[in-house]
């Protein structure tokens, strides 16, 4: 397969919030699938091919009179990747509990110690919903569970499961890249029982999971919250991200629809990552 040809944009942005995450959230409706913050500025990343020079029109942060958002745009090859990701990537550590670092950090002293090489794949653990995620992990009971995790980006959601001892552990994304890159952190991180798959929700026609993991955002959500339920077993649960606080109501109604019940929440800034469960009489 021929190298993937992206196109940078940097964005400065002021002021910095609420601006950069609606940003992000219009960005990657229109295709944008991976970001990087810096001070004051994100780049953002979306492959040529998906690309347009009108791209931007419908974006409505740029029109806003109150925000000064500028942005320069150029091209970037894979082969220049690993200089854009080691020069913006920090470690990021969920409590005392679980870091998230590239080989090139020094080694924590956490029980779960998740090593990426993020290339141009959404999920360092940099963004608030894939923290949330985390968090949500980390407080749930993996251990002989299957789960999956859907637009699984790097796997560090995937890998987290294996950590904590799930028994299999599915990962899907529609993106090429994505696939490749979590395949090679899941190797890196010794979880060999992730299956990395390349693809959308049709895959999960006659699948089950106990826990279901999809950090995507809220139009991919409102699709394929059914298909989730479906592949659900008895006592499943979903933890869903990549929606804002005011799209609770749209998600949770929409869950409702399909037979699970709202369980918990956590927020972090405008962002929102919720928990549901299959019903129980």
């Amino acid at each position: 397969m021929p190298d993937t040809v992206y196109i940078e944009y940097t964005f400065k942005i002021r002021p910095w919030q609420p601006v950069c995450d609606i940003l992000i959230a219009e960005l990657g409706e229109v295709g944008f699938e991976s970001f990087v913050e810096g001070e004051n500025e994100i780049l953002a990343y979306i492959q040529k091919k998906d690309w347009s020079h009108d791209i931007l029109n419908g974006i409505g942060a740029l029109s806003n009179p109150s925000w000064d958002i500028s942005h320069e745009i150029k091209e970037i090859g894979q082969q220049n990747w690993n200089a854009v990701w080691e020069e913006n990537f920090d470690p990021i550590q969920i409590e005392d509990q679980c870091v998230v670092r590239a080989p090139f950090h020094d080694t924590p002293k956490v029980r779960y110690d998740i090593v990426i090489t993020p290339k141009m794949s959404f999920g360092t653990g940099h963004h608030e919903t894939t923290q949330m995620m985390l968090r949500h992990i980390l407080e749930t009971d993996f251990k002989g569970k299957s789960v999956l995790d859907m637009g699984s980006g790097t796997g560090v959601l995937a890998i987290l499961a294996a950590l904590k001892g799930a028994r299999t552990v599915d990962a899907i994304d529609i993106d090429h890249w994505c696939f490749l890159n979590a395949q090679e952190n899941a190797v890196r991180n010794k979880c060999g029982h992730i299956a990395v798959r390349e693809g959308d929700a049709s895959l999960l026609k006659d699948q089950e999971y106990d826990l279901v993991l999809a950090n995507i955002n809220r139009n991919i959500l409102l699709n394929d919250i059914p298909t989730y339920a479906r592949c659900l077993t008895e006592n499943g649960k979903l933890f869903l991200s990549g929606f804002y606080e005011s799209d609770m109501e749209l998600i949770t109604e929409k869950c409702g629809e399909v037979g699970l019940v709202f369980d918990k929440k956590l927020r972090k800034n405008d962002w929102v990552s919720a928990a549901y469960r299959t019903f129980q009489t």
